[in-house]
């Protein structure tokens, strides 16, 4: 049974990966997008939007890579426990 709850757990990170992925995918054609239209010509206002896409974009994958971390590492309170037992350990040696 624990195996299935794995399974069901990597396919709910999958899906969030999937679903950042699909996030940057749309906003970094939309940065595209503004882009060339400011090549066009200087713009502020397509500035001001390109800094918030960029900010934005930023954002996400920050929250990829805290996935992924958790994805390698296991959540936060698992490695603290970890790492606090192997501290014992130590002190007990």
């Amino acid at each position: 049974m624990r195996n299935i709850a794995t399974w069901a757990h990597v396919g709910q990170i999958m899906t969030i990966l999937q679903t950042i992925h699909d996030e940057i995918d749309v906003l970094s054609g939309r940065r595209t997008e503004l882009w060339q239209r400011l090549s066009e010509g200087r713009n502020p206002d397509l500035v001001a939007e390109i800094k918030a896409l960029d900010a934005e974009l930023d954002e996400l994958w920050d929250e990829h890579r805290a996935v992924r971390a958790r994805i390698r590492f296991g959540e936060r309170e698992q490695i603290v426990r970890r790492a606090r037992a192997e501290e014992r350990l130590e002190r007990a040696a």
